[in-house]
């Protein structure tokens, strides 16, 4: 996905989030060489460490959130955690943005 195509999904998804009453706490988080957080939100006291991913369907999307991604997104997650000194309850949760839809994923495990 062009970097372009991908700002643009996650302006959709901080929309997104930003309707369902999420707190925006930052974007775009580079964890040094473990990767990156695209959205970091809180709601309800929690924080929710979102993965967007844009394809022209769902399952093309859905397919991009790899075991190996996933493992980086939580070794990030951690690094966050512990950078910024945060003992708070969290999940990862994954924003598919295909062509039709956004759909929202919340707590997504190994």
């Amino acid at each position: 996905m062009s970097r372009e195509k991908g700002d643009f999904a996650e302006k959709k998804a901080i929309s997104f989030l930003e309707d369902l009453d999420f707190k925006i706490i930052e974007q775009n988080f580079y964890a040094k060489k473990l990767g990156e957080i695209d959205i970091i939100a809180t709601k309800n006291s929690v924080y929710h460490f979102c993965e967007v991913k844009s394809a022209p369907d769902y399952e093309t999307a859905l397919n991009n959130i790899t075991k190996s991604k996933l493992s980086k997104i939580k070794r990030s997650v951690d690094y966050y955690l512990q950078t910024k000194k945060l003992d708070v309850a969290f999940c990862i949760d994954a924003i598919i943005v295909d062509d039709k839809e956004i759909n929202f994923l919340e707590n997504i495990t190994l």
